[in-house]
């Protein structure tokens, strides 16, 4: 979406059109339920915190500046939403590294290969494992850059750090995560 187009979107979004809202809703709520499946781990989670994702954003959409970047500042709204859907709740975060939106290998009978779903579902488990040892940051960080491909920059934008925070959040959550595995890996040989 060129930034005249989105410019244009929002003036009829802030003006009261909610066919120009529901075209942002359509176009990027794959990716935003993406991410809050990611972080939350649970289906209905995320549906809870996509709805009120989208919500949060309509209500705000006057605050958007469009000479920023709309998913980052999306994004930013979902992760504040899940980190606060999950506090409420007392839930932990996990990363879903295998999800519906991931391609499984398939057999020669175009079944999924039961060897590469034991593997896939092994490392899910020992990854959503390793992450209780991140903190919500580290942990938003990690599946920003390493699940969304975020930019540093875009990481910082939204997670309302500076770059070097941003750097540090990701670097000390593979750290961890390498610690975490890699000791996994001992306990079992």
């Amino acid at each position: 979406m060129g930034g005249t187009d989105l410019e244009g979107i929002l003036a009829r979004v802030r003006q009261g059109n909610a066919d120009e809202f529901r075209a942002l809703v359509e176009r990027h709520s794959t990716r935003v339920f993406r991410l809050a499946f990611r972080m939350t781990g649970n289906e209905q989670d995320a549906e809870d915190v996509v709805q009120e994702s989208f919500l949060r954003a309509y209500r705000n959409i006057d605050r958007f500046e469009a000479r920023s970047d709309f998913l980052t500042w999306l994004y930013r709204i979902v992760t504040n939403c899940a980190l606060d859907f999950m506090r409420s709740r007392g839930t932990r975060q996990r990363l879903v590294s295998e999800s519906e939106f991931d391609k499984v290998p398939l057999s020669a009978s175009g079944l999924p290969d039961p060897e590469h779903l034991a593997i896939g579902s092994e490392f899910q488990r020992r990854i959503a494992s390793a992450l209780d040892v991140l903190t919500p940051m580290e942990r938003t960080a990690f599946i920003l850059r390493h699940y969304e491909e975020l930019s540093i920059q875009e990481i910082a934008r939204t997670l309302g750090v500076g770059n070097s925070a941003a750097k540090q959040g990701i670097f000390r959550a593979v750290h961890k995560l390498r610690v975490a595995l890699a000791s996994e890996r001992v306990k079992k040989t």
